[in-house]
This record gives structure tokens, C-alpha cells and sequence, in this order.
């Protein structure tokens, strides 16, 4: 197995290549959970490897582990990502990252029952999932719930923030 460490390479933006985010709701044992997945396309600089390289370096250096379990982010508010919801749009924002997707109305009244939303960043790339283009619920369910998917990943629950406070 090849190790692509985040240690043994300088961090470069172009390598992150095309970073983008898709909302969706799902059932949880006490309601509707509204959940976050980010990722690049794997088209920067240097490909595919090279941007998984550069989203673990963007992860670490944002304080957010891979991996290694759920970081509460209302725990944390020195954490440098931000959830803001504002007329049916999630906008993700962070050092070198910035997203926004259209959220679905079940999302809506999910983030709005609990406060926050639950983000999965993973550092595998998913060409197929362009942003602009639909993508189909099997396709994001399997990409998604992907043991692979998961376990390279930093899994977040980000508190809503909106603009009026």
C-alpha cells in the first residue's frame, strides 16, 4: 500500500484542485440529521494524489482530524470553519475553502430542529460528483456511506450561523 502522508509534501492550494459540497438529510435515532460532505474532484495540480495530499494538509492545519472521530464544533470556537445558512444555501467556509451548495427543504427544517449540521470533509476524491450537475441519491448514498469514504475523512458538527446573529 502507498502512503501519501501530508508530511513529506509541501502544501500547495493548487493542489486541492475543485473542492465542492453536496447537502442531504438523513434518518438518526432522534430525527432527521442534515448532513455536509465536502471534497475535491482530485482534478489539481498533480492529480488525484496530489489532492488528497493537499486536503489532509487543509484538514490538520484547520485543527480537524482524520479519522479519528466526531469534533463538536459549539466545543470548539476557535475552530477556523464556519456553517452559514441563509436563503436555502449551506455556505462552508474555511483557510483556502469556501463552498456553497442549495439545500434541500428537509435539510432546512433538520438544521433548523438541531443548530447544527454534520460535515464529512474526506480526502478521497469523487470525479463523478461535478459541481452543477445532479447527482443521483444511490450515487451519493454509496460514495458517501463508502467505508473508504468515511475513515479518510474528519467528520465535524458545525453550529448554524446565519446573518442575522
Amino acid at each position: 500500500m502507498t502512503s501519501t502522508s501530508s508530511e513529506t509534501r509541501p502544501f500547495t492550494p493548487a493542489g486541492l484542485g475543485t473542492l465542492a459540497v453536496v447537502a442531504w438529510s438523513g434518518e438518526a435515532p432522534d430525527g432527521d440529521m442534515p448532513y455536509l460532505l465536502a471534497y475535491s474532484l482530485g482534478d489539481g495540480e498533480g492529480g488525484p494524489e496530489a489532492s488528497v495530499v493537499a486536503v489532509e494538509q487543509l484538514l490538520r492545519t484547520s485543527g480537524l482530524p482524520i479519522g479519528e472521530g466526531l469534533v463538536d464544533g459549539a466545543g470548539r470556537p476557535s475552530l477556523p470553519i464556519r456553517l452559514l445558512v441563509e436563503a436555502g444555501q449551506a455556505m462552508v467556509s474555511m483557510p483556502r475553502f469556501n463552498a456553497q451548495c442549495t439545500v434541500p427543504p428537509e435539510w432546512l427544517a433538520a438544521v433548523g430542529e438541531r443548530g447544527f449540521a454534520y460535515l464529512v470533509f474526506t480526502t478521497r476524491p469523487w470525479p463523478e460528483a461535478a459541481p452543477g450537475r445532479p447527482v443521483e441519491p444511490d450515487a451519493l448514498a454509496s460514495f458517501a456511506g463508502d467505508e473508504e469514504t468515511l475513515k479518510r475523512a474528519a467528520h465535524v458538527l458545525l453550529p448554524v450561523r446565519n446573518l442575522r446573529g
